[in-house]
């Protein structure tokens, strides 16, 4: 084939004894070739990748490279020379502005990066993103996407079978915020199904119940959907952050009895800040007496059921009505891939999201019309995100990804227990998760906890080691506030590049940068 190609390339080029033919103009513009010229486009790619190769994936993840070259915006602004010219750049030029891009951003593949609940680097899901890119289709109709059409439906079916069902159906969608948003939509066209066609005017007020730990894009959904963030009452958590069943119920109670219709429950496994699992069975119970939708939120959390160490976590998740589940997260599928699933197989997405947009579903085309899957999601061109997850899978085995998880829980208790024995190290709670919630009292601090300062002067500490982690470039964590606890840090440890070394190096970091720290 690639013979007969090349011959007509030459015929068309007037050799062969074929007459060259005229130039096509049409407007001024000559259309005779293509605009692009290949060679260049693939000697471009061919040295990028090499800078790739080796400023982002061996630099990004060399524990004797920086996390972070950090610069101020001003600083950042004029090194990067963003604006944009009307001529174009040189070759050179362009790889010098790829190399500064991955220079002077940061590295999440680092060992050392705790900041985010994404991290480390899997190199057979990059090459899944790299042939995704490439590809550069839509998740929309099996005419553009024959494999990645099958290949969701295979990689949505384990995930649903990890969760415990066997009647389910899915898609891939923009993050665990669209899947939480997902779950609200279609659970109230569950219970209201003529507001696809009269909207909000037709049905009651409605009531979204979630624990006072869950995810923000719970109250964004909320107010995204017209329903406003009022309709969503914060259920009490206990001491670690889990939902208690009892406030649930005794708030769904009081909002029934002022003609508001409950309608959903958001449950989370895995909750943002202190990595806490809600009670499953008790939450389901309540809903299942009550009637209402129960939406699991194990964007987190969710990657426990690949462990058969840990999946007692989800107890219960198997009696959810939809499923929100971040692969991007622990399993370092890259972002993004996020899953939304839900326990039906009746075409309950297609019936909720469905436009029936005809010069994209045709209904006489020659294939099986039940593979156009694109009428099931709330969006028309969707990114295909289940081949990098497909191909980490198919590298590492079910296996594989069992013991990523179990290290990392591992990795987070020798973590820890080495706390306890280090002088300034202050535990939050014991870690459900991966996630270690901790304050570091500098010396400067130690022995005045009775004083009146010494909470406003610890509330302090966290940003200012942050600051100069991370304009040294060493390493990466967050701190937050927590209600009426002051800044504290929160270590999220995923990546399976994270060695032990690594992890005496953060509590060693720590105390350095804080032995800096004088009170005011």
């Amino acid at each position: 084939m690639a013979t007969n190609l090349e011959g007509k390339k030459k015929s068309a080029s007037g050799l062969n004894g074929t007459p060259k033919k005229p130039p096509v103009l049409v407007d001024g513009v000559l259309l005779d070739q293509p605009l692009n010229d290949p060679e260049a486009g693939e000697r471009f790619v061919q040295d990028a990748f090499q800078i790739i190769l080796e400023e982002a994936i061996r630099k990004g993840t060399d524990i004797n490279e920086k996390v972070c070259d950090w610069k101020e915006p001003d600083e950042l602004r004029a090194l990067l020379d963003l604006d944009l010219i009307d001529d174009a750049e040189s070759h050179e030029k362009l790889l010098e502005r790829c190399q500064a891009v991955i220079r002077y951003s940061v590295k999440t593949i680092h060992p050392r990066f705790y900041n985010q609940q994404f991290a480390g680097l899997d190199h057979h899901s990059l090459v899944g993103r790299y042939i995704t890119e490439t590809l550069n289709t839509t998740q929309v109709t099996y005419e553009v996407a024959p494999v990645f059409v099958l290949m969701e439906e295979v990689v949505l079916q384990k995930l649903c079978e990890l969760i415990g069902w066997r009647n389910c159906d899915g898609l891939f969608s923009p993050g665990g915020s669209m899947s939480n948003m997902y779950a609200m939509h279609v659970a109230r066209y569950k219970l209201f199904p003529e507001i696809k066609r009269q909207g909000l005017w037709t049905i009651p007020q409605l009531a979204i119940f979630a624990s006072e730990e869950s995810h923000y894009s719970v109250c964004k959904g909320a107010a995204f959907l017209g329903l406003g963030t009022d309709s969503v009452h914060a259920v009490k958590a206990d001491e670690r952050g889990r939902m208690i069943p009892k406030d649930l119920e005794e708030q769904i109670s009081i909002t029934k009895t002022k003609g508001v219709v409950p309608f959903l429950v958001n449950a989370t496994s895995g909750t943002t800040v202190f990595g806490a699992f809600d009670p499953l069975p008790e939450i389901a119970d309540v809903c299942e007496r009550h009637g209402i939708w129960l939406h699991v939120d194990a964007a987190w959390g969710g990657s426990a059921l690949l462990s058969r160490k840990h999946r007692h976590l989800l107890t219960g998740i198997e009696r959810a009505d939809s499923v929100a589940w971040n692969l991007h997260k622990m399993m370092q599928a890259g972002l993004q891939c996020s899953a939304f699933l839900i326990k039906d197989d009746t075409g309950l997405l297609e019936k909720c999201f469905s436009a029936g947009a005809s010069y994209l579903f045709q209904t006489d085309k020659f294939y099986d019309l039940r593979y156009d899957i694109g009428d099931k999601s709330l969006q028309c061109g969707r990114k295909v995100d289940c081949l990098k997850l497909w191909l980490m899978w198919k590298a590492v085995g079910t296996r594989g990804l069992e013991n990523r998880v179990d290290r990392a829980v591992a990795c987070a208790r020798y973590l820890v227990e080495k706390m306890k024995k280090r002088a300034g190290f202050r535990l939050m709670m014991e870690p459900q998760w991966v996630n270690t919630c901790f304050w570091y009292v500098p010396p400067s601090l130690r022995g005045q906890e009775e004083s009146p300062n010494f909470w406003k002067n610890l509330g302090r500490v966290a940003s200012f080691i942050k600051e100069q982690m991370v304009k040294r470039g060493s390493m990466m964590v967050s701190y937050q506030p927590h209600g009426t606890d002051v800044n504290f840090f929160r270590h999220v440890l995923i990546s399976p590049q994270v060695s032990l070394e690594d992890l005496d190096f953060f509590m060693d970091e720590i105390e350095y940068l804080g032995s800096k720290f004088q009170p005011q």
